[in-house]
């Protein structure tokens, strides 16, 4: 929730935007001036005085005017060696940003160059450990800025080092709030609610933008989406980006017919944008759109066909087709131009599980959850790839994590029911499947693997009370359904047989009747019954007995009961 409900001093929030702009583009900071750009186009309506514009002054450059431009046009055509040399005896703070940035650029594009298909670890990168080592003595020395600041937490993190890594992207986001980057890593390193509250963040406007994405990024969609809105009247209500993160809640809800008409209102107002259309192309795989797939393919190509969104949504398209191999290729190709492209690890590992190719699945999903740890999709892609492989201690550890990052996901919690169940976890996998059923088991199977959790362990009146309730829920008898729906109406006759309901056995043995699977059980059952009925036809009229403790009488027959007499029909359970 945003404390304070007015509105933003908007030219104020503008002209330290158009700052910011500047001073990322200088340093090459190019995604954070992308975004810095597009959130002042929102604001195209706020009217700045020219002579307030920020314009950038040569002085920042100092006597180094020179050596910056030259530097600055190598890194610009990603010659990030010959940027370093250059400004490798530089003093100024944009010029000594630089030839850091440069070096931490430059091993990871090499890292992608050399990669085969087995990843390499960047934590024994000996070169990322020396730039490390130059930072943290600088750090010590308090010779950082707050763009170097931001290098150094990038560079802990990518070394695993994450309580320091969090502790320097703070110093950096209050040296300077408006550095986009800063808080977007900041947001990776993240595990709950309860460590982002504990974190004393600078009081800024750009702190509600930092803590929507932190709840998306823990799955925390309705605050995102709370934020978000109130974001729009406050202001920023033409911002795409905010659209966008809209839509990306909605996505994460699995509320896929509203994420996509909300995709389609985004392209509407900015059809060349690409940020996030491999998220877009997901939701059309789930609903296996393939027309519009293939056309959203097309685009993008002719948009940018080296872009990572748009292998990505290739790749989906291939996907899609169960063209595994060439999908593997595009998310291969998505990770050639940004190997921190989180979705491009995940989709890769589920290609490669298609593929029976665990050992590759494994190291995507590994690969993704460095990327971010808060990945469930790997996670879980992980819990999968380990049963698989009938290693189910490791398959639980796996989704565990998974359920914890998605604790009201029934997906997560049926996956660690199943897991429990085959390690004779009873009780365990009696919890799991219970709250799967209680957060929105929409595909009515937690119901069902309780119930034959609780027919395994001879706890027959749950089991009856839980497969009554699946029967009556499920109305569609398709695929494993069917099969399920075949168990369950055979469970229930059997038991109400033992328990004498004959109309109750009856109704389900006609039920049998309906699957190939109980059919002739079902036929069999339907004679039991009848020759129980008949047998109870013939002991003929009424039956009253005297309780020797009791001088109440008991009609047994139901056909002689009449509520006008004065006599009580008492069935075996309320008898006392």
């Amino acid at each position: 929730m945003i404390d304070d409900p007015g509105k933003f001093d908007l030219k104020s929030v503008k002209i330290s935007i158009q700052k910011a702009v500047l001073d990322c583009s200088i340093r090459g900071l190019n995604h954070t001036a992308k975004w810095l750009s597009e959130l002042n186009f929102s604001l195209k309506d706020v009217v700045v005085d020219p002579t307030e514009r920020v314009h950038t002054n040569p002085a920042v450059f100092g006597d180094e005017y020179d050596t910056y431009f030259v530097a600055k046009s190598y890194f610009d055509v990603k010659e990030y060696d010959r940027c370093a040399y250059y400004t490798e005896k530089s003093t100024t703070p944009i010029c000594r940003f630089l030839h850091a940035y440069s070096k931490y650029l430059s091993l990871e594009k090499k890292k992608i160059e050399d990669m085969t298909d087995d990843w390499p670890d960047p934590r024994t990168n000996s070169k990322l450990q020396s730039l490390c080592q130059d930072l943290r003595a600088d750090y010590l020395d308090w010779k950082l800025d707050c763009y170097m600041l931001y290098l150094y937490g990038v560079v802990l993190k990518r070394r695993d080092l994450h309580n320091e890594a969090i502790q320097v992207l703070v110093e950096a986001v209050h040296k300077e709030p408006l550095h986009w980057g800063a808080w977007f890593e900041l947001a990776t390193l993240i595990p709950d609610r309860a460590k982002l509250k504990s974190l004393l963040l600078p009081d800024h406007w750009i702190k509600q933008f930092f803590l929507a994405h932190t709840y998306l990024e823990q799955q925390l969609n309705d605050e995102a989406l709370d934020i978000y809105s109130q974001l729009q009247t406050q202001g920023f209500g033409q911002s795409n980006y905010l659209l966008a993160q809209t839509a990306v809640a909605y996505h994460n809800k699995r509320n896929v017919v509203k994420a996509i008409s909300t995709f389609h209102e985004l392209r509407k107002l900015d059809p060349l944008r690409l940020d996030n259309l491999d998220i877009f192309s997901n939701l059309l795989y789930v609903k296996e759109m393939k027309v519009e797939l293939a056309y959203l393919a097309h685009h993008t190509t002719e948009v940018d066909k080296y872009r990572v969104e748009t292998c990505c949504v290739i790749g989906n398209y291939y996907s899609l087709r169960t063209e595994h191999q060439k999908a593997v290729l595009y998310f291969q190709r998505a990770l050639r131009l940004n190997p921190q492209y989180l979705s491009a690890w995940t989709l890769m590992g589920h290609e490669y599980m298609e593929m029976k190719n665990t050992n590759a699945a494994i190291q995507s999903y590994r690969q993704a959850i460095e990327v971010n740890r808060r990945d469930y999709r790997a996670w879980y892609g992980l819990g999968q790839t380990y049963e698989i492989l009938k290693l189910t201690n490791y398959c639980l550890y796996y989704y565990k994590q998974a359920q914890q990052l998605r604790p009201n996901d029934s997906r997560m919690l049926i996956a660690l029911g199943e897991t429990y169940e085959k390690l004779d976890k009873v009780q365990e996998a009696m919890k799991c499947f219970y709250k799967a059923r209680s957060v929105g088991d929409v595909e009515n199977v937690a119901i069902f693997k309780l119930a034959k959790l609780y027919e395994k362990v001879l706890m027959h009146e749950q089991a009856l009370s839980v497969y009554t309730e699946f029967v009556k829920e499920v109305q569609q008898t398709t695929g494993d359904t069917k099969s399920d729906m075949a168990h369950a109406y055979k469970y229930l006759t059997v038991q109400h047989l033992k328990n004498n309901n004959l109309d109750l056995a009856h109704q389900y043995a006609q039920k049998c009747l309906m699957f190939e699977e109980t059919k002739e059980e079902g036929k069999s059952f339907l004679k039991t019954i009848a020759m129980r009925r008949a047998q109870q036809g013939e002991e003929g009229g009424m039956q009253i007995e005297v309780d020797e403790n009791s001088s109440r009488q008991r009609i047994r027959n139901p056909e002689f009961y009449s509520p006008v007499r004065s006599l009580v029909f008492l069935t075996p359970e309320n008898n006392t």
